[in-house]
């Protein structure tokens, strides 16, 4: 940053600002002084009685040079403390922001790993250093949080991309043949992209506040909704999936396209998580305070450190276990705990241990705008 030569440091400027206030109180002091003090000694001289000429001015001039000599000793004993503790006092005011402007240009370029100078010096400054060390984690947690996504998501998308290169290559060679199987392939591979592209951009938009349309929303219609439309995948991967619970339920306020898309991940979770023959249940539970919608299974199960780890972005478990198509991004259950956040509800997932299946609880207030205001 460029400095011109009427720049002046914030020390400079204060310490100015002292010396005009200290010089203007000892003009005003003298002034003063001069004006009233010698009209007081004459006036109390002829009270006692001394009008003599010669005693009069003798006492006057006596008055006078003492007068001018205690001014001035005074003046000067008091621009001297007034100077030091003003010095003091700009030091103690000015050696943090100048600091903290340090910090800040760390901060703006790039380095998010500043120390940022605890002041304790008034509750100003001290908000100030607080904000400010708030505000560099928090810069330094987006900006790995951005990095770790970018890494994850050209990580996924190397797969699909690898596969359908070596299809085009080898069709091309002629190894392969373009028979039905080679295009269902690539086709696939082309939807496992589509589904990541339409993920990453509902992440983003989570991220950012979701766009949430409260309506009256019939709990057991959702759920029948969300079952139906899954059971074809279902079927056809030969994994039973059953609703459990009322006939009917009071009505609940919500978003039913976000809800229905949240029983949508869940269930597709579930799915790819439970070998064929396996069981699938969606589980609705009016409570006093809170709807709860629970998706069951009795696939492979979650270890305990997985219970959380699985709603980070482009979190996989073990490949070994589960998602075997490949065809989840990562983002399903991201995506889904967000808009139950955006509902002011919660999502949780519980397991007894690897083998013995999953359980995942939407828990939605029974007025979900109340606790619409994004996180």
């Amino acid at each position: 940053m460029t400095r011109t030569g009427r720049d002046r440091s914030l020390i400079t400027r204060l310490l100015l600002a002292q010396v005009l206030v200290i010089a203007a109180g000892s003009l005003t002091l003298t002034v003063t002084a001069v004006l009233v003090a010698p009209g007081l000694f004459r006036t109390h001289l002829a009270q006692a009685g001394h009008v003599e000429p010669g005693v009069r001015q003798h006492a006057e001039e006596a008055f006078a040079s003492s007068f001018v000599l205690s001014l001035s000793v005074a003046t000067l004993a008091a621009l001297l403390a007034a100077g030091a503790i003003s010095w003091l006092l700009v030091r103690r005011i000015a050696t943090p922001v100048q600091q903290l402007a340090d910090a800040a240009d760390a901060v703006a370029s790039g380095r998010y790993d500043v120390r940022v100078p605890a002041v304790t010096f008034g509750r100003e400054l001290e908000q100030l250093s607080g904000a400010f060390a708030h505000m560099a984690h928090r810069l330094a947690d987006t900006d790995a949080a951005r990095t770790r996504m970018l890494a994850d998501l050209a990580h996924e998308l190397r797969t699909p991309l690898a596969t359908l290169a070596a299809y085009i290559d080898g069709l091309e060679d002629g190894v392969i043949d373009p028979d039905h199987d080679a295009w269902v392939t690539m086709r696939n591979q082309v939807e496992r992209l589509r589904r990541l592209a339409t993920d990453v951009r509902q992440v983003a938009a989570a991220q950012e506040g979701l766009d949430l349309r409260f309506v009256a929303v019939d709990p057991v219609a959702l759920a029948h909704s969300a079952v139906a439309a899954a059971m074809p995948a279902y079927t056809a991967r030969g994994v039973e999936l059953t609703y459990q619970g009322p006939d009917s339920a009071p009505l609940t306020t919500g978003d039913p396209g976000r809800l229905g898309q949240v029983l949508a991940n869940l269930l597709d979770n579930a799915l790819r998580h439970t070998s064929p023959g396996g069981h699938v249940r969606l589980a609705l539970e009016p409570r006093e305070d809170e709807l709860g919608l629970t998706v069951a299974d009795d696939g492979e199960g979650l270890a305990p450190d997985e219970l959380e780890a699985i709603f980070e972005r482009f979190h996989r478990v073990d490949p070994a276990r589960g998602d075997r198509d490949g065809s989840g991004s990562g983002l399903g259950l991201t995506i889904a705990r967000a808009i139950a956040h955006g509902h002011g509800g919660t999502l949780t997932a519980t397991s007894a241990g690897p083998g013995r299946g999953a359980a995942f609880t939407l828990a939605l207030p029974w007025d979900a705008r109340a606790g619409s205001e994004p996180d």
